[in-house]
């Protein structure tokens, strides 16, 4: 510990809390809604311009701005020793569908204020510092979540690339559109090694710290992700003529399912938590017997193995209620995201930066998935939560108080002052 304390600055430094606030009110204009809550979708018009918003800050912090070809929006500054690597801060600004204001977009903006304070005391890093703000981390509807952070990565799979989106363009349209490359999506990667470590600041999404009263959390997993498609096919049919005796309905067979994948968690359950967060029904009229049914699963654990057995467990429960309903129902894997476990040198270094600046703080997984899940492929990754009110997100109360925004950015902004000199502590 000793050792770590010493990579601390002499004095702690602190961000400017008010232009923070200020900076992400500003974001929650572009999508906000009247109860507070925010829809901005990736590639979207109002995204595109929250995206541009943020290029000011950044310029306004003195980085280098550029729009990558997985349309991920970049600010960039070089340090004082060339032959050192990057040191990458960033989250996402793009939301889900009636979300909130502070998921992702504060990662962002806690970054950006870090960068600017360091502007505005005219304080240069040994390593180059970049900012990312990650496209379509949430995922839009036909395509797959952390596609910037993949990107980064060198993960994505150029069949998505091809894929129909719901507006019926190609996924490239729709990347193109909103000022990515599709043609030149390789050179968003970022070589292996280039990057010294990725630090994401969030805020926690769930209730432990704030029923634990600790004001820093310090992530030492991230749950894993298997997502599946359910779907159900029955018999459709006119909803007055059809004898209710003789129906093979595919909603009440997806209902059944849904309350079969709930029981794969729990007590009794071998994942510990399981979600059914999207329902297609076809035809979808009102007066027709549902002849189809599509069920969107997300299974998540920090364990591989348990993963693989929720998988198994989901197979043999579809096939039971397919044989028990006269229906058909199939089950496709689809993304898979395997638990990741943040670098134990940047958990200790965020633990003694929190120490440093007097915050209580808490050591926990987290239960939803980030970008630094995909960056940890290519660096040493950390990440630091604060409070969520109520332990909920993605809804319009989502809410982290202004103290708590700030207490999260200067933990960020020494974490950051500190990995600038690890390196030294080792030659």
């Amino acid at each position: 510990m000793a050792l770590l304390q010493s990579l601390l600055p002499a004095g702690p430094l602190h961000v400017n809390g008010d232009r923070l606030t200020r900076r992400l009110e500003a974001l929650r204009a572009f999508g906000g809604g009247a109860d507070g809550g925010v829809t901005r979708p990736a590639f979207t018009p109002d995204d595109v311009r929250a995206r541009d918003t943020t290029a000011g800050f950044l310029r306004e912090a003195g980085l280098r701005v550029r729009v990558d070809a997985a349309a991920n929006l970049i600010g960039h500054a070089p340090g004082r020793d060339p032959g050192l690597g990057t040191l990458v801060l960033g989250s996402h600004l793009d939301t889900v569908p009636g979300g909130g204001a502070f998921d992702g977009a504060y990662g962002v903006m806690a970054a950006v204020e870090a960068l600017q304070s360091l502007h505005d005391q005219h304080r240069r890093l040994d390593h180059a510092v970049a900012v990312i703000a990650f496209a379509n981390e949430e995922g839009t509807p036909d395509t797959s979540p952390m596609f910037g952070s993949r990107a980064v990565a060198g993960l994505v799979d150029e069949e998505e690339l091809t894929r129909p989106t719901a507006d019926g363009r190609t996924f490239a349209e729709v990347l193109d559109g909103a000022g990515g490359d599709s043609a030149r999506l390789h050179r968003a990667r970022w070589p292996q090694g280039s990057i010294t470590a990725f630090l994401e600041a969030h805020i926690e999404q769930g209730p432990v710290l704030e029923s634990a009263g600790a004001r820093i959390g310090i992530v030492e997993a991230i749950s894993g992700r298997q997502t599946a498609e359910v779907t159900v096919k029955g018999v459709a049919g006119h909803g007055g003529t059809t004898p209710m005796e003789g129906r093979r309905d595919a909603l009440v067979t997806a209902a059944r399912a849904v309350l079969g994948v709930r029981e794969l968690a729990g007590p009794s359950g071998v994942v510990r938590v399981a979600t059914v967060g999207q329902c297609r029904v076809l035809p979808g009229a009102w007066n027709v017997v549902p002849g189809e049914a599509r069920l969107q699963i997300d299974l998540r654990d920090v364990s591989a193995d348990a993963m693989d057995k929720g998988l198994a467990r989901l197979h043999a429960l579809m096939d039971h209620i397919a044989a028990d309903t006269g229906t058909e129902i199939t089950v496709t894997p689809m993304q898979r995201v395997a638990p990741t476990r943040c670098d134990d040198r940047l958990r200790k270094l965020a633990t003694a930066t929190a120490e440093s600046l007097g915050h209580a703080h808490l050591t926990l997984p987290s239960g939803a998935g980030h970008d630094a899940q995909w960056m940890s492929r290519v660096a040493p990754t950390g990440m630091i939560f604060v409070p969520s009110r109520g332990g909920v997100s993605h809804v319009p109360e989502e809410y982290t108080a202004p103290e708590d925004l700030v207490a999260g950015a200067d933990v960020l902004l020494n974490l950051l002052l500190a990995g600038d000199r690890e390196p030294r502590a080792h030659r």
